[in-house]
């Protein structure tokens, strides 16, 4: 069960799928390889190339978790030639933070037996254009980004109020959303052909960086 918002509501249930690294990875690339000084900045300097120029990012530095489980897997940077930039290697972070995405998504579609028509996203990486952009375009499906970038504290915020009666109800809580909620949409704009290839290269990347022989488990989409 996700969520019960009082003893006479209904239970709601969900799906979770969890990554280990996502916005580290962003930090990472600030605090050990020195190529940003601050955070907000990986989106200016992945936006400095028209593409990853072939470079896969695979951040599996604890090893990769849902829908891969491997704990052996480790972080590789795969397809670098004497052309890769620092821009590259920022734009194939947020690309790898995007497919990771992408594989807990399908999974989820498997389990649930029909297609995820659009993505809701919050947090502080979701405030960089770029990455929701890729993100749009790696799972061909609109992305939403919530205008409070902190909607999980701000969900956790108002069930405490219902609990306690702060607010009367459900009903309340909707009304202050409709006039200070909403989303910013992304539409994917990449062809479903470029975009199947690039979730190939992903899994092909995946499988390099595990440390043992075995393939992954996850098969590409049309396979």
């Amino acid at each position: 069960m996700s969520w019960k918002l009082g003893p006479d509501s209904p239970p709601v249930y969900a799906l979770e799928g969890a990554v280990a690294v996502a916005g580290r990875g962003v930090q990472w690339l600030r605090d050990q390889l020195k190529i940003i000084d601050a955070a907000p900045e990986v989106g200016d300097l992945a936006a400095s190339v028209p593409d990853s120029g072939g470079v896969t990012f695979v951040p599996g530095f604890s090893g990769l978790l849902a829908p891969w489980w491997r704990s052996d897997a480790r972080g590789a940077l795969v397809g670098m030639t004497l052309q890769t930039s620092r821009g590259h290697i920022a734009r194939a972070m947020l690309e790898g933070v995007a497919f990771q995405t992408v594989d807990v998504m399908r999974a989820m579609e498997q389990d649930i037996g029909h297609p995820i028509k659009a993505v809701k996203t919050d947090g502080g990486l979701t405030q960089c254009d770029l990455m929701m952009q890729i993100q749009a375009d790696v799972m061909g499906s609109p992305v939403l980004r919530a205008k409070m970038p902190e909607a999980t504290a701000l969900g956790a915020a108002f069930a405490a109020g219902l609990h306690v009666g702060f607010y009367s109800g459900a009903e309340e809580i909707h009304e202050i959303l409709k006039w200070h909620g909403g989303y910013t949409q992304f539409k994917p704009v990449t062809a479903a052909a470029e975009r199947e290839a690039a979730v190939r290269r992903w899994h092909d990347a995946i499988s390099r960086s595990l440390m043992d022989s075995a393939p992954p488990p996850l098969a590409a989409p049309g396979a």
